[in-house]
């Protein structure tokens, strides 16, 4: 499982290995969206979309300590989209979609541009200049590419979202670019699982059910924390838990009441029964999660950041090259056959 904290800059993988929980955090500045596809990462940064491809299982394998990966996340190119303000992102087929906060819109990544506005809501006039005029921030998507959205209010002027933020929020249907249910409190973190309409209510810590045909809710659980970040794995879901600064962005909330027992980390609740059997938190340095995301079959995936195993670092870089065939001109036809190399230049 993969997680991401903008305001420590951390991109952090979860995993286990003979029966004990791993965690490693690598740096990156104002990590937020991260999106999972078939043996790549996306990761979206301050003024930058990171992609991250995967190694094979059996190279993974030799990372020291050997035998605890079975992937390993490796970056290897990045996309400068300036910093838009990069919430969530998914890709759909080969396609990266990306939550445009600042210019209140999705978007895709292209080669030669910053971004290319594909949708925006209804109510908003103008996606080409910046502005986050409704802070645009969620997106689900299935079969059909991005299905809802969430914003934190129907507002056109810069910044107009923050004045009735506790109440104000509203789920959009991408289709029909209509909304289907309002009075949210910060909502993110929409999602299509299991053939049903998911939005974490943030500013309240919940995760609710969406009827979109009716715009119902209703409340699954409620958890300690400012709830953002959403992923399933199975009858499970894993929620992203953050504790809140009392500034003009948090202030008003329904759970500041409660703000000094909030926690910051991972919670899980098991869908069959509504109720939370497991949480992780972090005791410090970690005060938000933005995004959570499982990586499907990996039980511990090593990941690494651009610019580490430098200087003072005490991790070996890695290295992964075609196997010697004696052909330079052939590469190697999969990842399964590129051996890794780890150890420190010098």
């Amino acid at each position: 499982m993969l997680a991401s904290t903008y305001q420590a800059g951390q991109l952090c993988s979860f995993g286990t290995h003979e029966g004990k929980l791993q965690v490693d955090l690598q740096p990156y500045p104002l990590a937020m969206g991260i999106a999972v596809g078939s043996r790549r990462v996306a990761v979206g940064a301050r003024g930058l979309i990171w992609q991250l491809d995967a190694v094979g299982r059996s190279t993974a394998s030799n990372i020291e300590p050997a035998g605890r990966y079975e992937a390993a996340l490796l970056p290897r190119t990045a996309h400068v989209s300036g910093n838009i303000q990069c919430h969530e992102m998914a890709w759909v087929d080969d396609q990266l979609w990306v939550v445009n906060t600042l210019f209140s819109c999705l978007a895709t990544i292209e080669p030669g541009y910053s971004f290319v506005p594909r949708w925006k809501p209804h109510f908003i006039s103008d996606c080409h200049q910046p502005g986050d005029r409704c802070h645009l921030n969620g997106m689900a998507v299935d079969e059909s590419g991005p299905r809802y959205v969430t914003a934190l209010a129907e507002t056109d002027m810069p910044n107009a979202w923050r004045g009735h933020k506790h109440e104000t929020g509203v789920l959009i249907d991408v289709a029909s670019n209509e909304v289907v249910s309002r009075g949210f409190a910060m909502p993110h973190s929409p999602r299509v699982y299991d053939g049903r309409v998911w939005v974490l209510d943030s500013g309240r810590g919940a995760l609710e059910l969406v009827d979109p045909s009716t715009g119902r809710r209703e409340t699954v659980t409620v958890f300690p924390g400012y709830t953002r970040g959403l992923s399933f794995c199975g009858p499970l879901a894993l929620v992203g838990l953050s504790r809140i600064r009392e500034t003009s962005v948090f202030g008003n909330l329904p759970i500041a009441n409660q703000k000094e027992e909030l926690k910051c980390g991972i919670g899980m609740v098991d869908l069959r029964t509504g109720k939370q059997i497991a949480s992780f938190q972090f005791a410090g340095g970690v005060e938000e999660i933005f995004a959570v995301e499982v990586l499907p079959g990996v039980r511990c995936a090593a990941i690494r950041a651009p610019g580490t195993n430098q200087g003072d670092s005490d991790e070996a870089e890695i290295w992964v090259a075609p196997p010697p065939s004696g052909d330079l001109n052939r590469l190697g036809d999969s990842a399964s056959d590129q051996p890794v190399m780890a150890g420190r230049a010098g």
